[in-house]
């Protein structure tokens, strides 16, 4: 079909004159809505308007993953913050009652990640998630009124049956929205409000631990109620603010949805297929490096989890008063926000993501030695063990990078999504796990834990090798297909990403990574 009336003059307002290519498609690939803006002829896209587009996704869709990234991680940190107080008020500490707290979460993250991905390749990913957001609110809000562990229990396990849609759905939104390039800042941005929900989770708590013991409501329940009413003013905000697709964009115009996708199409790993395609989903399962991912994952979440979930707990240990606690968790959120984004700048300007991987674990594995081997006997070690605790949540790189390969490195929309299924299955896993190995009869330095931490890292560093010369390898043998010199594939994907070229007209069939003679991997 013809481009919109307007598209060809506004693409290359800033750059040189058009040179539009041929772009021969084939229709019974294409989904219905994608072809509607998939021209017939392509016109690069020039730097200035290429900038002006990124600026429209960052703000209308970015922000609101970013927001909604935070406010997630901010109600299930709710926990944490509220542990040393909760734990007395509702009888958990005994019977390894507070671990299961956050462990009930993951488990029904993992009873229901397939059907929710497989919901998110057939539903509207905005409304879905509105939604959600809004449930997930409501069910925050009850833990107020919870008097018993079975109650409380039964409520965090709702609370994980839907904000399970987050993160599938962020990585899907981004790898939709955002050129590969751009992808791994992306997820950072979202992912790092892990970190910025210890700051300000931290302050909140801080504040809400002031409440007087004669308030008609404990501090924990204060908490709770102001955090689920407000994700459910979000989630409706949510709903009428952030489109589906560029395709559905009804706040942009056609020659903006025409040219958003224009802009990723360099990616050359689909943008939407409503059709579920059996063989792509057996090729994810079938490809080792859906297996890699979700293994970085299993490795790194099962240390953050347990981290996360005693957080508060770790730091008391160290003879902090319950406030010092409460301010020196925020000092943790600064940590993982700056691991985070050098560790995506340094992945960016090398173009090594899994060698930054690899350097990123180091640290977690000489904090863990220390707080390991030696004891708190005075002030000079407790305030080592303090830094070696922040300097153990390096190894978040890691996760958050893995997690970006996802959407750049796995074509096809049916795929892709198994994909991403199988990568939060065992996400959830290693959260599920991870709050367990901290027993109470291993208190208060807590040898267990640590030591399972430190075969995480073992086997996460053996991962990131394999996965390292397993795409190197693929690249390899695709140029060898196309009687290329080796490393010219890779060289020619990134150009074409940057000039959003596409000779053969295959970025928006839905072509699976391994179908696409001309994709490359990012490694």
């Amino acid at each position: 079909m013809a481009a919109p009336p307007d598209l060809a003059s506004r693409l290359t307002h800033d750059g040189p004159p058009p040179s539009t290519t041929a772009v021969a498609t084939a229709p019974d690939r294409l989904d219905p809505e994608v072809a509607k803006y998939a021209t017939a002829a392509h016109t690069p896209i020039g730097p200035a308007e290429n900038a002006r587009l990124k600026r429209m996704v960052d703000k209308r869709v970015l922000s609101v993953m970013v927001f909604t990234y935070f406010l997630q991680a901010l109600d299930k940190g709710s926990m944490s913050f509220a542990s040393l107080e909760i734990r007395n008020d509702l009888d958990l500490n005994h019977d390894q009652r507070y671990p299961w707290l956050t462990t009930c979460i993951y488990l029904a993250v993992l009873v229901v990640e397939y059907p929710t991905n497989y919901a998110l390749t057939k539903l509207p990913i905005a409304k879905y998630l509105g939604i959600s957001i809004i449930l997930w609110g409501t069910v925050l809000a009850l833990h107020a009124s919870a008097r018993s562990f079975a109650v409380l229990l039964t409520l965090r396990t709702l609370l994980g049956t839907f904000e399970a849609v987050c993160q599938p759905a962020f990585l899907l939104l981004s790898s939709m929205w955002y050129k590969r390039s751009e992808q791994a800042s992306a997820v950072t941005y979202w992912y790092m409000m892990n970190g910025m929900q210890q700051i300000v989770g931290g302050l909140l708590a801080y504040s809400f631990a002031l409440t007087p013991r004669t308030a008609p409501l404990r501090s924990w329940q204060a908490m709770f109620i102001t955090y689920g009413g407000f994700s459910v003013l979000w989630g409706v905000f949510v709903l009428a603010w952030l489109p589906d697709s560029p395709m559905r964009a009804r706040c942009f115009s056609e020659a903006d949805k025409a040219a958003l996708l224009a802009r990723v199409r360099g990616n050359r790993t689909g943008v939407q297929n409503r059709v579920w395609k059996k063989e792509q989903a057996l090729e994810a399962l079938r490809d080792p490096q859906t297996w890699a991912y979700g293994l970085i994952q299993l490795c790194t979440t099962l240390p953050t989890s347990g981290l996360g979930a005693f957080a508060n707990i770790i730091i008391s240990s160290l003879h902090f008063t319950t406030l010092q606690t409460q301010l020196l968790a925020m000092v943790l959120g600064a940590v993982i926000i700056g691991v985070l984004l050098s560790a995506t700048a340094l992945a960016r300007k090398t173009n090594q993501t899994l060698l930054v991987m690899a350097a990123y674990v180091t640290p977690s594995i000489a904090g863990t030695v220390v707080l390991m081997s030696v004891r708190n006997t005075g002030l000079g070690t407790k305030a080592g063990l303090l830094v070696a605790y922040y300097a153990v949540l390096s190894f978040w790189a890691a996760q958050t990078l893995g997690m970006s390969m996802v959407g750049r490195n796995v074509g096809g929309v049916t795929k892709r999504s198994v994909a991403v299924a199988m990568n939060f299955v065992w996400w959830a896993v290693g959260n599920a796990i991870g709050p367990q190995v901290f027993l109470d009869r291993d208190k208060p330095r807590y040898f267990i834990a640590f030591a399972t931490h430190m075969g995480c890292y073992a086997l996460l560093l053996l991962d990131i090798a394999f996965l390292r010369w397993y795409l190197n390898r693929e690249n390899e043998r695709k140029d060898a297909a196309q009687g290329l010199p080796p490393g010219t594939g890779a060289r020619r994907s990134e150009k074409e990403e940057l000039e959003d070229e596409d000779e053969d007209g295959s970025a928006f069939e839905d072509l699976t990574d391994r179908e696409n003679p001309r994709f490359r991997y990012v490694c």
